[in-house]
Protein backbone atom coordinates (compact mmCIF):
# COMPACT_ATOMS: atom_id res chain seq x y z
CA UNK A 1 0.00 0.00 0.00
CA UNK A 2 2.91 2.49 0.44
CA UNK A 3 4.18 2.06 -2.99
CA UNK A 4 3.33 4.64 -5.77
CA UNK A 5 3.87 4.25 -9.07
CA UNK A 6 5.58 0.44 -8.49
CA UNK A 7 8.17 2.62 -6.84
CA UNK A 8 8.58 3.68 -2.84
CA UNK A 9 8.65 7.50 -2.68
CA UNK A 10 10.22 7.13 1.00
CA UNK A 11 13.87 5.48 2.16
CA UNK A 12 13.16 1.92 2.97
CA UNK A 13 15.90 3.00 5.47
CA UNK A 14 14.22 5.35 6.94
CA UNK A 15 11.29 3.19 7.79
CA UNK A 16 13.48 0.85 9.41
CA UNK A 17 15.28 2.91 11.45
CA UNK A 18 11.81 4.49 13.07
CA UNK A 19 10.55 0.79 13.50
CA UNK A 20 14.25 -0.22 15.64
CA UNK A 21 13.49 3.32 17.58
CA UNK A 22 9.98 2.18 18.29
CA UNK A 23 11.58 -0.86 19.27
CA UNK A 24 13.77 0.49 21.79
CA UNK A 25 11.01 2.65 23.10
CA UNK A 26 8.57 -0.41 24.04
CA UNK A 27 11.94 -1.73 25.30
CA UNK A 28 12.50 1.26 27.64
CA UNK A 29 8.71 1.11 29.15
CA UNK A 30 8.67 -2.55 29.99
CA UNK A 31 12.40 -2.51 31.40
CA UNK A 32 11.09 0.26 33.59
CA UNK A 33 7.78 -1.58 34.67
CA UNK A 34 9.63 -5.12 35.08
CA UNK A 35 11.92 -2.40 37.66
CA UNK A 36 9.14 -1.48 39.50
CA UNK A 37 8.28 -4.73 40.42
CA UNK A 38 10.92 -5.94 41.71
CA UNK A 39 11.13 -7.03 45.37
CA UNK A 40 12.93 -5.20 48.26
CA UNK A 41 17.05 -6.79 47.99
CA UNK A 42 16.81 -7.13 44.28
CA UNK A 43 19.59 -5.44 41.72
CA UNK A 44 18.11 -3.18 40.03
CA UNK A 45 17.73 -3.68 36.26
CA UNK A 46 18.23 -0.10 35.72
CA UNK A 47 21.45 0.73 37.86
CA UNK A 48 24.26 1.57 36.26
CA UNK A 49 26.25 -1.95 36.71
CA UNK A 50 23.63 -4.09 35.89
CA UNK A 51 23.08 -2.44 32.16
CA UNK A 52 27.22 -2.38 31.65
CA UNK A 53 27.59 -6.05 32.84
CA UNK A 54 24.57 -6.76 30.62
CA UNK A 55 25.54 -4.83 27.43
CA UNK A 56 29.01 -6.85 28.00
CA UNK A 57 27.35 -10.21 28.20
CA UNK A 58 25.28 -9.61 25.23
CA UNK A 59 27.62 -7.67 22.88
CA UNK A 60 27.05 -10.89 20.32
CA UNK A 61 23.50 -9.50 19.48
CA UNK A 62 25.43 -6.49 17.39
CA UNK A 63 25.98 -9.17 14.88
CA UNK A 64 22.00 -10.45 14.62
CA UNK A 65 21.26 -6.83 14.51
CA UNK A 66 23.67 -6.42 11.51
CA UNK A 67 22.75 -9.06 9.79
CA UNK A 68 18.42 -7.83 9.93
CA UNK A 69 19.23 -4.11 9.13
CA UNK A 70 20.73 -5.56 5.65
CA UNK A 71 17.40 -8.02 5.70
CA UNK A 72 15.15 -5.06 6.50
CA UNK A 73 15.83 -3.91 3.29
CA UNK A 74 15.50 -6.65 1.25
CA UNK A 75 12.19 -7.16 2.31
CA UNK A 76 11.60 -3.29 0.38
CA UNK A 77 12.76 -4.46 -2.93
CA UNK A 78 11.22 -8.14 -3.10
CA UNK A 79 8.24 -5.88 -2.86
CA UNK A 80 9.99 -4.47 -5.91
CA UNK A 81 9.74 -7.87 -7.64
CA UNK A 82 7.07 -9.73 -6.22
CA UNK A 83 4.05 -9.49 -4.72
CA UNK A 84 3.27 -9.94 -1.11
CA UNK A 85 1.62 -13.42 -1.14
CA UNK A 86 4.73 -14.82 -2.73
CA UNK A 87 7.22 -12.27 -0.55
CA UNK A 88 5.91 -14.05 2.24
CA UNK A 89 5.94 -17.89 0.81
CA UNK A 90 9.49 -17.58 -0.39
CA UNK A 91 10.39 -16.37 3.31
CA UNK A 92 9.18 -19.78 4.32
CA UNK A 93 12.35 -21.13 1.98
CA UNK A 94 14.32 -19.54 4.90
CA UNK A 95 12.82 -22.69 7.26
CA UNK A 96 15.00 -25.41 5.70
CA UNK A 97 18.15 -23.09 5.55
CA UNK A 98 17.71 -22.47 9.48
CA UNK A 99 17.16 -26.46 10.18
CA UNK A 100 20.45 -26.93 8.75
CA UNK A 101 22.26 -23.79 10.57
CA UNK A 102 20.58 -25.17 13.93
CA UNK A 103 21.72 -29.23 13.11
CA UNK A 104 25.48 -27.43 12.46
CA UNK A 105 25.90 -24.77 14.91
CA UNK A 106 23.30 -25.77 17.92
CA UNK A 107 23.79 -29.88 17.11
CA UNK A 108 20.16 -29.85 16.93
CA UNK A 109 18.53 -33.05 16.30
CA UNK A 110 15.53 -33.44 13.84
CA UNK A 111 13.56 -36.82 12.11
CA UNK A 112 13.14 -38.22 9.10
CA UNK A 113 9.97 -37.28 9.22
CA UNK A 114 10.77 -33.42 9.69
CA UNK A 115 13.13 -33.27 7.20
CA UNK A 116 10.51 -34.96 4.88
CA UNK A 117 8.56 -31.92 5.97
CA UNK A 118 10.94 -29.79 5.27
CA UNK A 119 10.97 -31.32 1.90
CA UNK A 120 7.43 -30.85 1.23
CA UNK A 121 7.75 -27.22 2.49
CA UNK A 122 10.10 -26.99 -0.55
CA UNK A 123 8.08 -28.24 -3.00
CA UNK A 124 4.77 -25.94 -1.73
CA UNK A 125 6.62 -23.17 -2.43
CA UNK A 126 7.64 -24.17 -5.91
CA UNK A 127 4.83 -25.07 -7.34
CA UNK A 128 3.25 -21.29 -6.10
CA UNK A 129 6.80 -19.40 -7.60
CA UNK A 130 5.87 -21.33 -11.44
CA UNK A 131 5.11 -18.70 -13.48
CA UNK A 132 5.29 -15.95 -11.15
CA UNK A 133 7.62 -13.62 -12.75
CA UNK A 134 6.80 -11.85 -16.20
CA UNK A 135 8.83 -12.60 -19.36
CA UNK A 136 10.68 -9.72 -21.03
CA UNK A 137 10.49 -7.39 -18.13
CA UNK A 138 13.84 -6.03 -17.06
CA UNK A 139 15.08 -3.82 -13.72
CA UNK A 140 18.35 -2.13 -12.88
CA UNK A 141 19.92 -3.50 -16.22
CA UNK A 142 19.27 -6.97 -15.03
CA UNK A 143 16.45 -9.56 -16.49
CA UNK A 144 14.39 -9.37 -13.56
CA UNK A 145 14.26 -13.64 -13.26
CA UNK A 146 17.85 -12.98 -12.63
CA UNK A 147 17.89 -10.09 -10.13
CA UNK A 148 15.12 -11.54 -8.50
CA UNK A 149 16.51 -15.22 -7.61
CA UNK A 150 19.71 -13.18 -6.28
CA UNK A 151 17.95 -10.77 -4.08
CA UNK A 152 15.84 -14.40 -3.33
CA UNK A 153 19.23 -16.11 -2.27
CA UNK A 154 20.09 -13.19 -0.13
CA UNK A 155 16.56 -12.59 1.37
CA UNK A 156 16.68 -16.53 2.60
CA UNK A 157 20.40 -16.88 3.72
CA UNK A 158 20.51 -13.71 5.65
CA UNK A 159 18.07 -13.63 8.11
CA UNK A 160 18.37 -17.62 8.71
CA UNK A 161 21.91 -16.96 10.12
CA UNK A 162 20.83 -13.87 11.67
CA UNK A 163 17.94 -15.77 13.85
CA UNK A 164 20.11 -19.04 14.29
CA UNK A 165 22.47 -16.66 16.02
CA UNK A 166 20.08 -14.48 17.68
CA UNK A 167 18.65 -17.55 19.49
CA UNK A 168 22.18 -18.29 20.37
CA UNK A 169 22.85 -15.29 21.58
CA UNK A 170 19.04 -14.63 23.52
CA UNK A 171 19.91 -18.30 25.46
CA UNK A 172 23.51 -17.87 26.05
CA UNK A 173 22.23 -14.65 28.70
CA UNK A 174 18.91 -16.87 29.65
CA UNK A 175 18.85 -15.26 32.96
CA UNK A 176 19.47 -11.70 31.58
CA UNK A 177 15.94 -9.90 31.33
CA UNK A 178 14.70 -10.06 27.90
CA UNK A 179 13.91 -6.53 27.67
CA UNK A 180 17.00 -5.66 28.47
CA UNK A 181 18.49 -7.59 25.66
CA UNK A 182 16.10 -6.17 22.85
CA UNK A 183 17.32 -2.97 24.20
CA UNK A 184 20.88 -3.53 23.07
CA UNK A 185 19.54 -5.59 20.01
CA UNK A 186 16.93 -2.91 18.77
CA UNK A 187 19.75 -0.58 19.61
CA UNK A 188 22.62 -1.69 17.38
CA UNK A 189 19.68 -1.87 14.67
CA UNK A 190 18.85 1.98 14.83
CA UNK A 191 22.77 2.64 14.82
CA UNK A 192 23.62 0.48 11.71
CA UNK A 193 20.18 1.82 10.23
CA UNK A 194 21.13 5.08 10.95
CA UNK A 195 24.91 4.53 9.39
CA UNK A 196 22.70 3.07 6.21
CA UNK A 197 21.13 6.94 6.16
CA UNK A 198 24.29 8.98 6.62
CA UNK A 199 25.57 6.54 3.65
CA UNK A 200 23.15 7.60 1.59
CA UNK A 201 22.96 10.95 2.14
CA UNK A 202 26.83 11.23 1.31
CA UNK A 203 25.79 9.35 -2.29
CA UNK A 204 22.42 11.08 -2.70
CA UNK A 205 22.85 14.42 -1.08
CA UNK A 206 21.94 16.18 1.92
CA UNK A 207 18.08 15.84 1.17
CA UNK A 208 18.32 11.64 2.24
CA UNK A 209 18.59 13.08 5.77
CA UNK A 210 14.82 14.10 6.12
CA UNK A 211 13.63 10.67 7.16
CA UNK A 212 9.92 11.81 7.18
CA UNK A 213 10.26 12.41 3.48
CA UNK A 214 7.52 10.29 1.41
CA UNK A 215 5.92 9.13 4.63
CA UNK A 216 2.15 8.69 4.84
CA UNK A 217 -0.56 6.67 6.77
CA UNK A 218 0.51 3.40 4.89
CA UNK A 219 4.11 3.75 5.97
CA UNK A 220 3.44 4.43 9.99
CA UNK A 221 1.17 1.90 9.98
CA UNK A 222 4.00 -0.17 8.59
CA UNK A 223 6.15 0.58 11.14
CA UNK A 224 4.41 -0.03 13.63
CA UNK A 225 3.54 -3.39 12.26
CA UNK A 226 7.30 -4.51 11.47
CA UNK A 227 8.17 -3.41 15.11
CA UNK A 228 5.53 -5.40 16.89
CA UNK A 229 6.27 -8.23 14.36
CA UNK A 230 10.11 -7.60 15.81
CA UNK A 231 9.39 -8.09 19.03
CA UNK A 232 7.50 -10.90 19.26
CA UNK A 233 10.04 -12.85 17.20
CA UNK A 234 12.19 -12.20 20.66
CA UNK A 235 10.03 -14.03 22.43
CA UNK A 236 9.97 -17.05 20.23
CA UNK A 237 14.24 -17.16 20.04
CA UNK A 238 14.50 -17.04 23.93
CA UNK A 239 11.14 -18.97 25.40
CA UNK A 240 10.84 -21.23 22.28
CA UNK A 241 12.45 -22.34 18.87
CA UNK A 242 13.45 -20.55 15.75
CA UNK A 243 11.89 -23.30 13.75
CA UNK A 244 8.90 -22.52 15.34
CA UNK A 245 8.86 -19.16 14.79
CA UNK A 246 9.13 -19.60 11.20
CA UNK A 247 6.51 -22.10 10.95
CA UNK A 248 4.75 -20.09 12.75
CA UNK A 249 4.72 -17.65 10.02
CA UNK A 250 2.99 -19.85 7.61
CA UNK A 251 -0.39 -19.47 8.88
CA UNK A 252 -0.07 -15.61 7.90
CA UNK A 253 0.65 -16.61 4.08
CA UNK A 254 -2.55 -17.66 3.45
CA UNK A 255 -4.10 -14.14 5.10
CA UNK A 256 -1.63 -11.89 3.01
CA UNK A 257 -2.63 -13.90 0.14
CA UNK A 258 -6.56 -13.09 0.56
CA UNK A 259 -5.57 -9.53 1.98
CA UNK A 260 -3.14 -9.05 -1.54
CA UNK A 261 -6.16 -10.38 -3.70
CA UNK A 262 -8.91 -7.87 -1.99
CA UNK A 263 -6.62 -4.74 -1.55
CA UNK A 264 -4.53 -5.10 -4.90
CA UNK A 265 -6.62 -7.11 -7.11
CA UNK A 266 -4.01 -10.14 -7.15
CA UNK A 267 -5.43 -13.31 -8.20
CA UNK A 268 -5.12 -16.42 -6.38
CA UNK A 269 -3.95 -18.69 -8.97
CA UNK A 270 -4.46 -22.52 -8.65
CA UNK A 271 -0.73 -22.35 -7.55
CA UNK A 272 -1.10 -20.62 -5.03
CA UNK A 273 -3.91 -22.59 -3.75
CA UNK A 274 -1.84 -26.09 -4.78
CA UNK A 275 1.23 -24.40 -3.15
CA UNK A 276 -0.27 -23.25 0.28
CA UNK A 277 -2.24 -26.50 1.08
CA UNK A 278 1.31 -28.40 0.75
CA UNK A 279 2.71 -25.79 3.00
CA UNK A 280 0.43 -26.61 5.56
CA UNK A 281 0.51 -30.60 5.28
CA UNK A 282 4.27 -29.88 6.12
CA UNK A 283 3.73 -28.45 9.00
CA UNK A 284 1.47 -30.46 10.36
CA UNK A 285 3.81 -33.33 9.65
CA UNK A 286 6.64 -31.35 11.47
CA UNK A 287 4.95 -31.01 14.71
CA UNK A 288 3.00 -33.50 14.43
CA UNK A 289 3.01 -36.42 17.26
CA UNK A 290 4.41 -39.40 15.21
CA UNK A 291 7.62 -37.37 14.05
CA UNK A 292 8.39 -36.47 17.49
CA UNK A 293 7.45 -39.75 19.32
CA UNK A 294 9.90 -41.31 16.82
CA UNK A 295 12.86 -38.81 17.23
CA UNK A 296 12.21 -39.22 21.17
CA UNK A 297 11.98 -43.02 20.79
CA UNK A 298 15.52 -43.01 18.85
CA UNK A 299 16.90 -40.27 21.76
CA UNK A 300 15.43 -42.79 24.30
CA UNK A 301 17.27 -46.06 22.54
CA UNK A 302 20.84 -43.99 22.73
CA UNK A 303 19.99 -43.27 26.39
CA UNK A 304 19.85 -46.97 26.78
CA UNK A 305 22.33 -48.17 24.81
CA UNK A 306 24.89 -45.49 26.48
CA UNK A 307 23.61 -46.85 29.85
CA UNK A 308 24.18 -50.69 29.06
CA UNK A 309 27.55 -49.49 27.60
CA UNK A 310 28.33 -47.81 31.11
CA UNK A 311 27.21 -50.60 33.27
CA UNK A 312 28.86 -53.40 31.41
CA UNK A 313 31.95 -51.43 31.48
CA UNK A 314 31.67 -50.65 35.48
CA UNK A 315 30.34 -54.18 36.04
CA UNK A 316 28.30 -53.19 38.47
CA UNK A 317 25.99 -54.87 40.72
CA UNK A 318 22.91 -54.03 38.78
CA UNK A 319 24.17 -55.28 35.49
CA UNK A 320 25.13 -58.30 37.24
CA UNK A 321 21.58 -58.46 39.11
CA UNK A 322 20.29 -58.20 35.04
CA UNK A 323 22.45 -60.97 34.21
CA UNK A 324 21.34 -63.02 37.15
CA UNK A 325 17.03 -62.53 36.13
CA UNK A 326 18.10 -63.90 33.00
CA UNK A 327 19.86 -66.90 33.81
CA UNK A 328 16.76 -67.68 36.47
CA UNK A 329 13.87 -66.97 33.71
CA UNK A 330 15.75 -69.51 30.96
CA UNK A 331 14.22 -72.89 31.35
CA UNK A 332 16.75 -75.57 30.78
CA UNK A 333 15.28 -78.27 29.59
CA UNK A 334 16.75 -81.38 27.32
CA UNK A 335 16.14 -79.63 24.08
CA UNK A 336 18.09 -76.05 24.43
CA UNK A 337 15.79 -74.70 21.21
CA UNK A 338 12.73 -75.30 23.87
CA UNK A 339 10.29 -72.05 23.25
CA UNK A 340 10.24 -70.27 26.65
CA UNK A 341 6.92 -69.38 27.02
CA UNK A 342 4.37 -72.01 27.17
CA UNK A 343 2.51 -74.18 24.95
Amino acid sequence: MSKVDGKFEFSPISVNFLTELAKVAFAVVMLCLQARGQKAGEKSLLSFSTLFQAARNNVLLAVPALLYAINNYLKFIMQLYFNPATVKMLSNLKVLVIAILLKMIMKRRFSIIQWEALALLLIGISVNQLRTLPEGTTALGLPVTTGAYLYTMIFVTVPSLASVYNEYALKSQFETSIYLQNLFLYGYGAIFNFLGILGTAIFKGPDSLDILRGHSRATMFLICNNAAQGILSSFFFKYADTILKKYSSTVATIFTGIASAVLFGHTLTMNFILGISIVFISMHQFFSPLAKVKDETQNDSLEMDSQKNYRSKDGSFINMAAGANEDASHRVGPDEKEPLLPR
